[in-house]
């Protein structure tokens, strides 16, 4: 698990494509578009712009959430973004989102459309758009803000700190493990004793600080991330797992983690999601089976 060889930084760090692992064709140190491709816009007044990965799910989760309080305003398309194929590198897309990272969303309902991208932001566009899920009350509102932020802050070292290494990187090396591991586990030690006092993240109701942290978190205590919760010993969170059982449980949360998936059964991929029939029609065994 050690490094076989010492690494000694030059004096200015240049790009080594070829040292890039496995996603070095759509890593590289600077912005911008590699190439001209329109965004397309379907017929509701919200379109999203994604791929089924944790960010992803977290809007998906809180547009089904809103659809089935009755929130007819959230219709949404939700269309694919093939990062492995660098999608987001195309010029419609860097204009809705500058770095080049889903989720992406343009809000149309208004005169002038509005674009939102990082998935906090775009949760708390749509909880204060609604009026939904995220508190009024000062102190309730602030405890819930500071759940989203934390996940916001924190979800890097799971993904791009132990994910990447655990999973990804060409080689394993002992060093980023365990400063990875120790760190994702100091985490879930957070959750767990936050969950031990209350229902949900932020309190007794379920708000968006759930819905950021379930996909990434509930994810990795479920097995669902990296095959690594034999590694990180995730049964032992024992109100985490309670936590996450609750929020995979709800109808919405399924129904969004399936939208713009890639990934798993094929009856669990809806690639993209154009009405609520599409759950029912659409699914990736059903257009299979047409195909």
């Amino acid at each position: 698990m050690s490094a076989s060889t010492e690494y000694t930084p030059p004096s200015v760090w240049t790009w080594d494509k070829a040292n890039g692992g496995r996603f070095a064709n759509i890593n590289r140190p600077i912005a911008g578009p590699t190439h001209d491709k329109d965004l397309p816009i379907g017929r509701h007044p919200l379109q999203l712009y994604s791929l089924g990965t944790p960010n992803g799910v977290k809007v998906t989760v809180m547009l089904e959430e809103l659809l089935a309080l009755g929130h007819q305003g959230a219709e949404y398309d939700a269309w694919l973004i093939r990062i492995g194929e660098g999608d987001q590198f195309g010029s419609g897309f860097v204009a809705v989102n500058p770095n080049s990272k889903i989720p992406a969303l343009v809000d149309r309902s208004g005169a002038t459309p509005v674009r939102v991208f990082e998935s906090g932001a775009i949760l708390v566009h749509l909880a204060e758009k609604f009026d939904a899920f995220l508190p009024k009350e000062t102190a309730a509102r602030a405890e819930c803000l500071s759940w989203l932020f934390w996940q916001m802050g924190s979800a890097p070292y799971l993904g791009g700190g132990f994910g990447h290494f655990y999973a990804y990187a060409p080689s394993k090396m002992q060093y980023p493990l365990d400063r990875f591991a120790m760190e994702v586990k100091r985490q879930l030690d957070v959750l767990d004793r936050r969950l031990a006092e209350s229902s949900y993240i932020a309190g007794e109701d379920y708000t968006i600080a759930d819905m950021a942290i379930w996909p990434w978190y509930g994810g990795l205590v479920k097995g669902w991330l990296y095959g690594a919760a034999e590694f990180l010993d995730v049964q032992s969170y024992v109100h985490v797992q309670r936590w996450a059982d609750m929020i995979g449980e709800r109808p919405a949360v399924r129904r969004g983690r399936m939208v713009n998936r890639m990934q798993g059964e094929p009856a669990s991929q809806l690639r993209e999601r154009h009405d609520a029939s599409d759950f029912d029609t659409n699914t990736q065994d059903k257009v299979a089976a047409v195909g």
